[in-house]
């Protein structure tokens, strides 16, 4: 790939070509933490949930009543992550992928750091490639949380990005890609190949990032939440199932 003047080389990829999902590659959650953002689901290991079919990841959300632990849920979906599989720390990162649409869902593609090396959530930093609004599927946000801990926790987002050709009117209808250049100095986000967003690392810091936390290595993670306060909760128009379709990811070094 030629991209910013510079040659890139693909250092690790998923294209979900396979006949079943890659564990060496990728782990699947099983929790109902509900993100520390009050979401609705529970998080499972069931192909319903989480599957390869027609070499595509499916991470599909059902409304159904479903427990792990003795903790109920009117909701099961997916969440993957390439946590001790795979991390980097500065490249070119970029997911293809279709979004659901309707109220209540909150597909998420982001990053974590493995280990947090300059403190708790979110001292040690987080980075949202992309988030969605299932009520709003014609635009997408990105952020980067830093600083201390909660509540005196620090963010940046992006106004909502809206990146649409004119015969797909909103991200449920095709393929998008989504991506992150991570340098030392900057963070710029993509849509389409298109820069939606830059956010510079010093100005992080002197808002109260740590100087070494986006030094470090991250993972990825990829994920169908429902409720929670950035989407707000699914009402009686809200579909009963949802898919997030993830045709590849790719990055580059």
């Amino acid at each position: 790939m030629h991209f910013q003047g510079k040659d890139w080389q693909l250092v690790w990829s998923d294209e979900f070509n396979g006949p079943s999902f890659d564990r060496s590659k990728w782990a699947v959650e099983v929790n109902a933490f509900g993100g520390g953002n009050h979401e609705l689901q529970i998080y499972t290991d069931s192909l319903r949930n989480v599957r390869i079919d027609d070499n595509r990841l499916i991470l599909e959300a059902h409304r159904e009543r479903t427990g792990i632990q003795g903790t109920f849920r009117d909701w099961s979906s997916g969440r993957v992550r390439t946590k001790y599989r795979g991390d980097w720390t500065y490249g070119y990162f970029e997911v293809r992928a279709r979004l659901p649409k309707g109220r209540g869902f909150w597909p998420a593609i982001w990053m974590l750091p493995t280990n947090e090396e300059c403190g708790v959530w979110p001292g040690s930093g987080e980075i949202d490639l992309m988030e969605l609004k299932g009520h709003q599927p014609d635009r997408v946000s990105a952020a980067v949380h830093y600083g201390p801990p909660w509540p005196r926790n620090r963010f940046k987002a992006s106004v909502p990005l809206l990146i649409l050709p004119r015969d797909h009117p909103d991200f449920s209808e095709g393929f998008h890609t989504f991506g992150l250049l991570r340098g030392k100095r900057h963070l710029q986000w993509f849509v389409d190949r298109e820069p939606v967003w830059k956010v510079s690392i010093a100005d992080l810091v002197k808002d109260g990032a740590h100087p070494s936390a986006f030094t470090k290595r991250f993972h990825l993670i990829l994920n169908l939440a429902v409720g929670g306060h950035f989407p707000g909760p699914p009402d009686r128009t809200t579909p009963p199932v949802a898919r997030m379709v993830v045709d590849w990811v790719r990055v580059w070094q």
